[in-house]
């Protein structure tokens, strides 16, 4: 990541560069992953690579250093869609006069 002060840096865009081990969020845990799997399409923090690294020595993996080729996770590409103002709904709808994304409720409200 970045260095400097993250609070000036808005949560929700910290949260895109802010990816968390596969292996370990399945045993309710968060840590931070440091590789993604191209052929597992997972995530792994330093300890889990460790494991992955001895199983499956022929899969390519890229490191933060790569992170342009990660994918979006499944949770930040949800909270990527859902409406700052709206927090059940999601962005479904294009206001061409302000040029953004809102949802349903904003239409009728803000847009």
């Amino acid at each position: 990541m970045a260095t400097g002060s993250l609070s000036s840096v808005p949560k929700r865009l910290r949260m895109v560069e802010d990816f968390s081990c596969t292996r370990c969020l399945e045993q309710n845990l968060t840590e931070s992953a440091d590789i993604y799997c191209e052929k597992c399409l997972r995530f792994y923090c330093k300890k889990c690579v460790i494991l992955h690294s001895q199983f499956f020595t022929i899969h390519m993996t890229c490191g933060r250093e790569d992170i342009k080729k990660w994918p979006v996770s499944k949770a930040v590409e949800d909270f990527l869609r859902k409406c700052e103002v709206h927090e059940d709904e999601t962005l479904t709808k294009f206001c061409h006069f302000h040029s953004q994304l809102c949802c349903s409720s904003c239409v009728g409200t803000i847009h």
